[in-house]
């Protein structure tokens, strides 16, 4: 159950990523970073969350001063591939081009990658380098999830910027709100998940 439910929320995430890049108002700092980095140098969107999580999983060891959690390669590569997946998919039938339909897209997109953020994070698996990042910093500075996010947020928006990634209106409000979002969800999918770990737990001592 617990492995359903992580591969369940890189699948949410990753699907609420490709709505905000097909929004075409800007998606967030971290994405455009990654399609920044992909229309400049080439490789998929995917192919560079696989080769930056390389490089975040080395500066998380740094700061935390452990060996480097090499068992997040496994979510960014997961990842990855979703991503590449979504977005050909859809390719062929997602191309907003009004302005309100281009916001319903985007709206989609933040809500499900605060959801499936905080789905898997709670299955305690393998974080993704970057929302590793976000839990290092949350504890070092002793601050909530919002305040490390948006720290986040901002260091790879510079980023983005300089290599002409996909900025705009979306990128502000994945800036202002997507720590937000984040905060929103992960109380409740930790209830929701503790309920049914407690009763698949339950289910396993009735059965033995």
């Amino acid at each position: 159950m617990k492995y359903v439910v992580y591969i369940l929320g890189i699948a949410i995430l990753t699907f609420g990523i490709s709505f905000t890049i097909r929004s075409d108002i800007g998606t967030s700092p971290f994405d455009a970073l990654l399609v920044g980095l992909s229309m400049r140098i080439g490789l998929t969107v995917g192919s560079w969350e696989i080769i930056l999580a390389v490089i975040l999983i080395t500066c998380n060891a740094l700061l935390t001063k452990q060996k480097p959690e090499i068992v997040g390669l496994l979510t960014a590569f997961i990842t990855g591939i979703f991503i590449d997946i979504w977005l050909f998919i859809m390719d062929s039938f997602l191309t907003p081009e009004l302005w309100y339909s281009k916001g319903v897209c985007f709206t989609i997109g933040l809500v499900l990658i605060g959801l499936g953020t905080a789905i898997y994070l709670h299955t305690n698996i393998a974080p993704i380098p970057v929302d590793r990042l976000t839990l290092i910093i949350q504890e070092l500075t002793n601050t909530n999830m919002f305040f490390a996010r948006t720290f986040i947020y901002l260091l790879f928006l510079i980023l983005a910027v300089l290599l002409n990634g996909p900025i705009g209106i979306g990128t502000l409000l994945t800036v202002c709100l997507g720590g937000m979002v984040l905060q929103f969800f992960m109380p409740y999918t930790e209830k929701t998940l503790n309920h049914y770990i407690k009763s698949e737990d339950q289910q396993h001592s009735e059965k033995i």
